[in-house]
């Protein structure tokens, strides 16, 4: 029989938070109590199932008790036998949980007729967490090196935005839908030695193979990290849209023109930058490409991430700004196969299975560190 006992510590283990709970643990507690009560109730929630319970002892409860057959209303109104049968199928998944604690599930349920508004406040919590772990997938491929970066960035992304469309399905639209969070801030852009490197090997093969470029629309200023490089692309990008000359004195002129040229950064340092080509500016071009979009599918994690943090926002402004957040992904997308010579990319909706990335062009021109020019005009 059902002990009367207070609740004890092994009781207080079950909260497993280490500050206070969210409120989305006192709605499965509401629910719970709600079904120990009436398990009839059970057949009016919805769809609902054990891994949307954040808390595993809650988990091990609700699956006893779709499982485990109650006794009819009278006994269950007189005897306890379904609450002890409940205990003993779900202590062996949560050994921590008691007798006492069912009856404080039952103590805190403020009506069973809410059940299912308290079962839509368990599906909504549980949207959250899953919205959370995709924005977390997304940021760990990003960040990860791997032989194909790209191709697991843009599955990632794929999966996320089914799971969006999944939850756009399941919460509908409501007045006040779009999310009052702040936006995250952009993060500052952080240029390591290998990104400058290829930077600077683009500056150099582009300024030897000038009639690349125009074949290179893919590749924005804004996909360079090192602030003088992208001011150097900016100069070579005018030069060949205007028609004009392109070769390492022209290069300094435009710099120059443009006011680039300081101390740290004079005319033998800009020609030291473009005199030196070794490779295929397209070569360069994308790995310079991979990296931005590598970038902006962490800036999209860190946007959602912040979104999924903020309580008070409902699990359809969460789509719909997790939704934008994705959308500043498609541009850079979109070049990246254009890139690689993938015109019309799957984007944003296909399935993980589906995802095709093809294998980069071969760049006109081999990457040959032989290739040598000298440092500065002959004088």
């Amino acid at each position: 029989m059902m002990s009367d006992a207070t609740p004890s510590e092994a009781d207080d283990d079950l909260l497993q938070y280490s500050a206070a709970p969210p409120v989305v643990h006192y709605a499965e507690q509401a629910l719970l109590g709600a079904l120990l009560l009436v398990p009839e109730r059970l057949k009016t929630i919805g769809p609902l199932e054990p891994e949307h319970f954040a808390n595993t002892a809650h988990s091990a409860l609700f699956t006893a008790i779709r499982t485990v057959s109650p006794p009819p209303p009278e006994v269950h109104r007189t005897s306890p036998v379904w609450p002890n049968q409940l205990l003993d199928a779900a202590q062996a998944q949560a050994r921590a949980l008691t007798a006492s604690y069912l009856h404080t599930l039952i103590s805190v349920c403020p009506t069973d007729t809410h059940a299912h508004a308290y079962a839509q406040m368990v599906r909504s919590g549980h949207a959250r967490r899953v919205l959370r772990r995709h924005a977390g997938s997304l940021a760990q491929a990003a960040r990860t090196a791997g032989p194909d970066p790209a191709r697991t960035v843009l599955a990632r992304a794929d999966q996320l935005a089914v799971y969006l469309d999944e939850l756009a399905t399941a919460f509908p639209s409501h007045p006040g839908s779009m999310p009052r969070t702040p936006a995250a801030p952009t993060a500052a852009v952080q240029t390591s030695a290998e990104a400058s490197d290829e930077e600077r090997m683009l500056l150099a093969a582009a300024t030897a193979y000038p009639e690349h470029l125009p074949r290179m629309r893919w590749l924005h200023e804004s996909d360079l990290s090192t602030p003088r490089y992208t001011a150097l692309f900016a100069c070579l990008t005018g030069l060949a849209r205007r028609g004009a000359p392109v070769d390492p004195i022209t290069v300094l002129w435009e710099a120059q023109q443009r006011g680039l040229l300081h101390h740290g950064f004079g005319p033998a340092e800009v020609l030291d930058v473009v005199s030196h080509p070794a490779g295929a500016p397209e070569h360069w071009g994308q790995k310079i490409l991979q990296r931005a979009l590598l970038r902006q599918a962490e800036d999209v994690a860190t946007r959602i991430e912040t979104l999924t943090a903020d309580e008070a926002t409902t699990v359809h402004q969460l789509a719909t700004g997790s939704r934008r957040a994705l959308a500043t992904l498609s541009s850079v997308r979109a070049r990246w196969h254009q890139a690689l010579g993938d015109p019309s990319p799957g984007v944003g909706g296909a399935s993980p299975a589906t995802v095709q990335t093809p294998m980069p062009r071969q760049p006109a021109v081999q990457a040959s560190p032989a290739v040598r020019h000298s440092a500065r005009p002959v004088r």
